[in-house]
């Protein structure tokens, strides 16, 4: 629009219409600056939200933090796995262990989060009780990224500015597109993502963000509303793994060789009870509900090396359940062969001392 103005930007979404790109990067561009107020702020994500949010909308949104974040370069392909939460199922955290066990088998991870906003414990908060510093500048990720093959950008840190919709966001108590924009900008720019999002209405525009950019990414959610590859049903997948550009697909549970889970195995809880079962599961503990957290974190982790597998132009044959099925024994092996374990304990010891 020619008109760049909170009143202008707001009128148009009140109406139907939809905002390009540009309008939406200056909007962030505002907001993170603090220059927007709490009233233009929250009147914008309302009117945004109730009219539905389009890909070139949130593109906008999402480059604007990534061109105001703290830069983290990281050199070749990197992979993020991450969820936009909000499904309400206060499961244990699935992407961190996948994270985890993904580096394990061989990926380079660099894992985007924050803690717990609506939940008892967010991918940060369970980091701290295993014993790995988070709050670490850009180097000292690098660094680790560098030895050990993972390392985790705290959101706050490299994402100053976004304090400034703070207030506003609590104020509101809805959920609005900052919901999902954090998946989308991570500061290392990872090449493969695989991103769970718990709304059926943003997960396709998610996906269409990511294969804009070129990422090899998948998009999923569990037909149970889990923002994650699901253990209890089939998983929906918007796929950008390959180029062209998203493909709507389904992981048959079935096929995967997974056994279907009951409802309250993924349970979790705090963080110290969350980092307990990441420790009994990546020592091969099975006992009771842990075989089922075990196949979740495995299934999940398969799922993300085919991003992974994607950005490094490897591209087997076969739909998105063959794939997953197929990369499934690396991430099982990952964890009973105690990589996991003995990366998680590296990764404490080493990113405490990069906090020195």
């Amino acid at each position: 629009m020619n008109d760049q103005s909170w009143p202008t930007l707001t009128s148009a979404l009140l109406a139907g219409e939809d905002l390009a790109a540009t309008d939406t990067y200056w909007a962030m561009t505002q907001i993170m600056s603090g220059e927007a107020t709490s009233a233009q702020l929250a009147g914008f994500a309302v009117a945004l939200r109730a009219k539905g949010e389009t890909a070139a909308e949130v593109s906008g949104l999402a480059d604007a933090m990534l061109a105001m974040a703290q830069p983290l370069e990281i050199a070749g392909p990197a992979l993020d796995i991450v969820g936009t939460g909000g499904d309400m199922a206060a499961t244990v955290n699935i992407s961190t262990m996948s994270a985890v066990v993904a580096a394990a088998a061989g990926a380079r991870v660099v894992k985007h989060g924050n803690r717990a906003s609506s939940s008892q414990c967010g991918s940060a908060d369970v980091l701290v009780a295993l014993g790995v510093a988070i709050d670490l500048p850009a180097d000292a990720v690098r660094r680790c990224v560098d030895e050990l093959g993972i390392g985790f950008a705290f959101a706050p840190t490299f994402h100053p500015a976004l304090r400034h919709a703070g207030p506003a966001r609590r104020e509101l108590g809805i959920p609005t597109v900052f919901n999902i924009l954090g998946p989308l900008a991570n500061p290392a720019r990872p090449s493969a993502q695989m991103v769970g999002c718990a709304n059926l209405a943003l997960a396709p525009v998610m996906a269409d963000v990511l294969a804009s950019r070129g990422t090899r990414a998948l998009v999923i959610r569990g037909e149970d509303g889990l923002d994650e590859v699901t253990i209890f049903a089939d998983t929906h997948v918007w796929d950008a793994s390959r180029p062209g550009g998203v493909v709507e697909d389904v992981i048959e549970l079935e096929r995967t060789g997974i056994s279907q889970g009951k409802a309250d195995e993924l349970t979790g809880g705090t963080a110290d009870l969350n980092a307990a079962i990441t420790r009994s599961v990546f020592a091969g503990d099975t006992n009771g509900p842990l075989e089922a957290v075990r196949d979740a974190v495995a299934l999940n982790t398969a799922a993300a090396l085919v991003t992974w597998d994607a950005a490094n132009g490897i591209d087997p044959l076969g739909d998105i359940t063959q794939r997953v099925q197929d990369a499934l024994p690396r991430a099982i092996d990952a964890i009973e062969s105690g990589a996991a374990a003995e990366l998680l304990d590296r990764w404490a010891a080493f990113s405490t001392e990069a906090a020195r």
